[in-house]
C-alpha cells in the first residue's frame, strides 16, 4: 500500500437513537463526539437514524402490499 493515501480505519460506536441500540465496528468515519464503551475505552460516536434494530424489515413490522388485488382493480377499472 502507498503511505498516506488511505483514510484512518478505526473502531467507532454506531448508535441508533430510535431503538436505543449501539454497536462497535470499524469504520473510516470521523466524529467530534465520543462515548465510553463497555470495555472502558472511548470511541468516536456516529449517530444513526435507522439500523437493523429499528428498520421495519428486520423488526417484522413491515406492511405487506397486496399486489394481486391492485392488478385486479386495475383490470376491473379499465375492463381488460
Amino acid at each position: 500500500m502507498k503511505p498516506d493515501i488511505h483514510p484512518d480505519y478505526q473502531y467507532v460506536v454506531f448508535q441508533d437513537a430510535a431503538a436505543n441500540f449501539s454497536f462497535l465496528s470499524r469504520s473510516t468515519m470521523k466524529s467530534e463526539t465520543t462515548i465510553k464503551w463497555e470495555d472502558g475505552n472511548e470511541y468516536p460516536l456516529i449517530k444513526l437514524d435507522i439500523s437493523s434494530a429499528s428498520h421495519p424489515f428486520y423488526t417484522g413490522k413491515q406492511n405487506i402490499v397486496d399486489t394481486a388485488g391492485r392488478v385486479e382493480r386495475f383490470k376491473r377499472k379499465y375492463q381488460m
